[in-house]
């Protein structure tokens, strides 16, 4: 009897882990539109981007060490990007107003979107599971100006990825002009 009990919560589990991806979208992909709203409150979608290049990039949490660093990286960057024709859109699962202070804390002027019913993380492949919390993994996606997912990069690290991305970008764009 232990054993059915045990094997009917172990099958309950894997059902109700099954509502969250853990497979990322692939190079190639369209890259799903969204809409979310941004830490001013006004709603952003995807393609309001159509023709420039996009570093959609998920993390896990506002004010927390890691996001930060990988923030305040990407803002450090932020002219080579603009100068590449790109932007940067961070998402999280937290609330306009906490990344409004987040911003206002780090001295970010690049977007950051609320995904708090996790649909566009969902949607990326990038959830993951922390306790009890559902939050957005740290996962980034390179998006060229068609739409195309050109770039993934999985469980990035913080440290070099404002760099690492760069770099792809530079070479992605120079193969273009190829």
């Amino acid at each position: 009897m232990e054993r059915i009990f045990y094997a009917l919560a172990v099958l309950f589990c894997l059902a109700a882990c099954q509502n969250i991806p853990d497979n990322m979208l692939q190079e190639g992909t369209i890259a799903p539109d969204f809409i979310l709203p941004g830490q001013d409150g006004k709603k952003v979608t995807l393609n309001d981007y159509r023709g420039k290049w996009v570093v959609l990039y998920f993390y896990p949490k506002d004010f927390t060490h890691g996001c930060s660093l990988e923030a305040h990286n990407f803002q450090e960057d932020i002219a080579e990007y603009r100068a590449k024709n790109a932007v940067i859109i961070g998402v999280s699962v937290d609330s306009v107003d906490s990344h409004k202070g987040f911003c206002a804390k780090q001295g970010l002027d690049f977007k950051l979107l609320s995904d708090t019913n996790h649909s566009v993380a969902g949607a990326y492949g990038s959830i993951m599971k922390h306790g009890e919390d559902v939050l957005a993994a740290r996962n980034t996606f390179l998006i060229d100006p068609k739409g195309v997912i050109r770039k993934t990069y999985a469980t990035v690290d913080p440290v070099d990825h404002s760099h690492e991305v760069l770099a792809d970008l530079e070479h992605l764009q120079s193969e273009e002009k190829r």
